[in-house]
């Protein structure tokens, strides 16, 4: 009878918290690094963006969906570790304790990156895309 290694809990709550946060803000993140590398214009990369927002700037459906997506994402990285760490010969009292890490890490590391992936998009959009996009518009005009 072999026993499985016990899953790392850090590097797992990374890997989950992270792919979570880029999941739920990639309407903005996306188009903001494809614009920073040249291969999307100003007026492409708001007019992306702004396919996820209602006009008044609150959340769409779209930037809805890619949250919800990101809510899967962190779920299924809480249950994969607990499915996971079953395998193992751990003790109960520790499981429980690893769980209610991998849950806190999860939300809090995966919250506070799409927060501030959010507000760096934020600022980058305003400081670059926009004033890149107003002079297009006006060449082509």
């Amino acid at each position: 009878m072999s026993t499985e290694k016990k899953p790392n809990l850090i590097k797992w709550s990374l890997k989950y918290s992270i792919s979570a946060a880029i999941a739920g803000i990639l309407c903005c993140v996306a188009p903001a690094i494809l614009f920073m590398f040249g291969i999307m214009s100003g007026v492409y990369a708001i007019s992306f963006a702004d396919f996820f927002y209602n006009d008044d700037g609150s959340s769409g459906t779209g930037a809805w969906v890619l949250k919800g997506l990101a809510l899967c994402i962190g779920v299924y990285g809480v249950y994969s570790f607990r499915k996971k760490q079953n395998q193992c010969s751990i003790d109960k009292k520790s499981k429980r304790k690893n769980l209610i890490l991998l849950v806190t890490i999860v939300f809090f590391a995966g919250v506070g990156l799409f927060l501030t992936l959010e507000k760096w998009s934020s600022w980058y959009f305003d400081k670059h895309i926009v004033p890149a996009q107003q002079k297009e518009l006006k060449i082509t005009t």
